[in-house]
């Protein structure tokens, strides 16, 4: 079973989501997604939760409203932490998770200390960690075709972004070429002046042509 929140501090709402026991957070190491960013407490035991992250959002500019939000729901799901004040809160990309065969059910290292980032956290607040809770929606989650199905979703989005660059890229290079055209057309009609002839002056023009 996997928890879901949602987190109202961003516009639109973000989706926070977690492991119900240690057999879960297996199969979240292993499926998530290239937004998902994981949190954890530093140093205790605490629950896998995971931010996904809206399609505009970045890794390295996350509202700190919302990274409040993932850490007080870390804290408050750690047996030993949500006891304490003063906690570190570490998050990571879903991506940077590394895991081992030798590694119990649940633990996880990563591929690059240098994505790691810390949030610290001074004390519960039970105000946010009661919003979420108010949103929390538990179900089962097939991952393996969530998996596909987001694969399949990405692949059309991305048809689709390339059909419409290819439209644009026709309509510019018509365009283009209309105007080429078009300077064509202009070139039959203009008359090569003589650089030998005398210049008129308004006066003379005038009768010129009397």
């Amino acid at each position: 079973m996997v928890l879901f929140f949602t987190s109202t501090v961003v516009d639109p709402p973000a989706i926070v989501y977690m492991g119900k026991d240690k057999v879960e957070n297996e199969d979240l190491i292993k499926y998530a997604w290239p937004q998902d960013v994981w949190f954890h407490v530093d140093k205790l035991s605490s629950a896998h939760v995971y931010l996904r992250m809206p399609p505009t959002m970045k890794y390295d500019s996350i509202p700190q409203a919302l990274l409040t939000d993932c850490a007080q729901l870390v804290k408050a799901n750690s047996i030993e932490g949500n006891k304490k004040d003063n906690l570190t809160i570490i998050y990571t990309p879903g991506s940077n998770l590394k895991k081992s065969g030798d590694m119990a059910v649940g633990q996880v290292s990563f591929h690059s200390d240098k994505q790691v980032k810390r949030v610290h956290v001074p004390k519960r607040e039970n105000v946010i960690v009661n919003r979420l809770n108010k949103t929390k929606v538990e179900r089962d989650v097939d991952h393996e075709q969530e998996r596909v199905d987001r694969i399949k979703k990405e692949n059309a989005e991305k048809r689709t972004a390339a059909a419409q660059m290819k439209k644009a890229e026709a309509e510019l290079a018509k365009t283009r070429e209309a105007e080429k055209a078009a300077r064509s057309y202009d070139l039959l009609f203009e008359v090569e002046e003589d650089p030998d002839a005398p210049k008129l002056t308004g006066k003379a023009i005038e009768e010129d042509f009397m």
